[in-house]
This record gives structure tokens, C-alpha cells and sequence, in this order.
């Protein structure tokens, strides 16, 4: 069962609005002009990204939203070229990358590998790339408040987790999320699967400092977490039961993400089928208008939904 699997879930990015202001300053970047002038337009460009706006969360088209995110990638990726200690905008294309690779790439994989498993192979390849990608744009962020992060983290783990604050419990979630991610993808790369423990270490920490997180997404990828950490006693299920539920209270159930989680890894793995279904019928019930900021991501999960349960056969020995 594939690591951090729910978190195709992802609270898409997707949180910026292409406006007037920063497709004028995008064109200032290629202008001559004064060092200035460059200097202001490109801060314009990188804040207008990190903000953003609503409107591809509340997009009710999941194919619009990707074919709008290459463009917004890469002109993250250029912008950060001219501002590269940019926190905001590190953090959004960390964000971007792996919701990119989540929701859209290892989807296509699955549906896919059925008919044509070398394109699955390929598209998962691609993820992960994507995912190392956006880890690496985590890192550069955490380095920029806490120097020296990374190498403290692989030396001393708990010293450079205790250092990060509370408003950094988010970026905590993400670089997670993107390493963990590329792990699953990576079970032929020995030193990689090795730093499954470095990923779960900043999950923990993230929601110890900020359990509400995003309504809750850090508890919704400690669904799956818990059923492939090894030094934790008791349970696994048990212990991602927890998670479950609390998931659940942050969201008030408007979610379906960690009822697609817990279906997948948790029922499958101890082979419930009754809770499987009914976890992922109740995740189709959710009207995704009916909070137009999350419509986006119920939408995905929808349709992760619909595929595991068109898949449930595959899944459980009668």
C-alpha cells in the first residue's frame, strides 16, 4: 500500500489568481530597464504567487486547474531563479510540486497500469522526480529561518525539529508529505527508503505544533503513516483510527480525504471490505459546492474514490 497514498488529497496549491498585477510585473522581469524597476517588479511577481487567491481551489473543472498548473510551476521556478530566499514562494512551489505529482500523476498511473504498465512506470517516475523537487524547494525554505536544518536533521534529528516554530508547522507538513512521497515511489533506491523515518519525524512534529493544520491534513496523512511506522507500539489501526478521527473533527466531515485514506490504507490492509465501501460511498456524498473553498480537492478525491471502489475486487479476497 503505497506511503502517504490519501495525500493525493492535497490542498491544492493552487492558491494563486494569475491577476493583471503580476502578469504586468512578469513582463517587467524581461524589460530593460533599471535594477530597480527589475528588483520591484520580481518581489511583485513572488508575493502576488505566494499569496494567490481562491480561485483554483474553488474551480469546479479538475482538468482546467491541470492544465494551468505547468505554466504556474514554472513561472515559480523563474521567479525563484531572480529571488532565491523568497520563504512564501519556496513554500507554494513545495506546495505545487507535490500536489501536482499527487493528485494528478500517480492517479493517471493507477488508472493506467492495468493497460500499459511501462507508461505507469514512466508516470511514476515522473512523480517522484517532482516530489524530490518539491522537497528540495521545502528545504531551501527551512533553511532560509533555521540554517543549517537539513544537516542537523540527518545528525540530530530531535535538536533541529525542536527549533522550528509554530507558524512553520506547515512547511513541516509539506516537506513530509513530498519525502514521504517519493519514498513510496523509490522502493529500488536503498539510501532513499532510508529517510522514511526523517519524513515521519516531521509530521510528528508538525502536528504537535499545529494539530488544526489545514483542517486537519497533517492527522489525514498520519492515516497512513501509522500503518507503516515500525518503532510505535500497539495497534497500527488503532493508531491510525486516532488520526482518522481527529481528521475528521477538524474538517466537520466536509472532507473526504481522510475517509479515501483510511479505505485505502488501512481497510484494504486488514481486509474490511464493508468499511472500505461505506468509507468511500460517504465520500462520494459530499456536495463539493457545498464549501467552495475545498471543492477543488473533494473533487480529486472523488475520483480516487470511484476508482478504488471500481477496483475493490482487485483489492480484497472473498
Amino acid at each position: 500500500m503505497c506511503f502517504f497514498s490519501h495525500i493525493q488529497a492535497m490542498r491544492l496549491f493552487l492558491r494563486q489568481e494569475y491577476c493583471l498585477s503580476a502578469i504586468a510585473a512578469a513582463i517587467l522581469l524581461i524589460a530593460p530597464g533599471c535594477g530597480l524597476v527589475k528588483r520591484f517588479a520580481i518581489n511583485q511577481v513572488a508575493n502576488t504567487l505566494a499569496e494567490g487567491g481562491q480561485t483554483f481551489l474553488s474551480d469546479d473543472d479538475p482538468q482546467l486547474v491541470r492544465d494551468a498548473l505547468p505554466f504556474s510551476l514554472k513561472l515559480m521556478e523563474s521567479t525563484l531563479a531572480e529571488t532565491p530566499r523568497h520563504r512564501r514562494l519556496l513554500l507554494a512551489a513545495c506546495k505545487g510540486f507535490a500536489q501536482y505529482a499527487y493528485g494528478y500523476l500517480k492517479q493517471d498511473a493507477d488508472e493506467i497500469e492495468g493497460r500499459d504498465l511501462a507508461a505507469a512506470q514512466a508516470i511514476r517516475l515522473r512523480a517522484k522526480k517532482l516530489l524530490w523537487r518539491s522537497r528540495g524547494y521545502g528545504m531551501r525554505a527551512m533553511e532560509t529561518a533555521y540554517p543549517g536544518f537539513e544537516s542537523e536533521l540527518r545528525r540530530a534529528p530531535q535538536n533541529a525539529l525542536a527549533r522550528v516554530r509554530r507558524d512553520d508547522a506547515g512547511l513541516l507538513y509539506w516537506i513530509g508529505v513530498a519525502w514521504g512521497g517519493a519514498i513510496s515511489l523509490a522502493k529500488d533506491e536503498p539510501e532513499l527508503v532510508a529517510d522514511q523515518s526523517l519524513a515521519i519525524a516531521l509530521l510528528d512534529r508538525a502536528v504537535t505544533l499545529d494539530e488544526s493544520y489545514d483542517a486537519g491534513a497533517i492527522h489525514a496523512a498520519l492515516i497512513s503513516v501509522e500503518m507503516v511506522r515500525r518503532e510505535a507500539g500497539g495497534k497500527p489501526e488503532e493508531r491510525a483510527k486516532a488520526h482518522f478521527d481527529r481528521a475528521l473533527a477538524l474538517s466537520g466531515g466536509g472532507l473526504a480525504s481522510p475517509m479515501v485514506a483510511y479505505a485505502e490504507d488501512v481497510c484494504i490492509p486488514l481486509q474490511d471490505r464493508k468499511q472500505f465501501t461505506e468509507l468511500l460511498q460517504r465520500a462520494l456524498t459530499i456536495d463539493p459546492d457545498a464549501k467552495p473553498e475545498w471543492r477543488m480537492v473533494n473533487l480529486i478525491m472523488q475520483r480516487r474514490a470511484r476508482w478504488l471502489l471500481a477496483k475493490a475486487d482487485d483489492f480484497f479476497v472473498e
